[in-house]
């Protein structure tokens, strides 16, 4: 070997030691699962007996926003979220696609305030079973 390859390859072999070395020592930042929340396993005729509460735990919805829903490090509070919502419709709307609404400057300020936290579309889901987390929402 000549004197300019064992330099390149004594500095691959430095890269390769310190990026392996960071990769092991570096924090990971905890996010939630998103990966199973749509993909309960509850069929049309359980969750058509479920309560709003009910589906919205089923669902996934308190690892974020909590049991009592006054939010996490994931998500924001629900409480009174009544006077966010012009209507029903349109929390369902909201729920069926998140991302429709995220030029709005109040969900500008979650994406600061929960940076790495991505509401899920719950577009796979019955339209009557989210009109009824809308209406255990909109009551709280």
């Amino acid at each position: 070997m000549t004197k300019p390859q064992i330099w390149i390859t004594a500095f691959l072999l430095l890269f390769i030691v310190l990026l392996l070395l960071g990769r092991v020592t570096s924090k990971e930042e905890s996010h939630p699962d998103f990966s199973s929340m749509n993909n309960q396993n509850l069929s049309e005729q359980n969750t058509g007996e479920l309560t709003g509460e009910k589906l919205f735990q089923s669902f996934g919805c308190v690892t974020c926003h909590g049991n009592d829903l006054t939010g996490s490090k994931s998500g924001p509070s629900l409480k009174g979220i009544k006077q966010y919502w012009s209507s029903r419709d349109n929390l369902i709307n909201y729920l069926r696609n998140p991302n429709s609404y995220m030029d709005s400057d109040r969900f500008k300020d979650y994406k600061e305030k929960y940076p790495g936290t991505i509401m899920p579309p719950y577009n796979n889901k019955d339209v009557k079973d989210l009109g009824k987390i809308a209406d255990f929402l909109l009551t709280q």
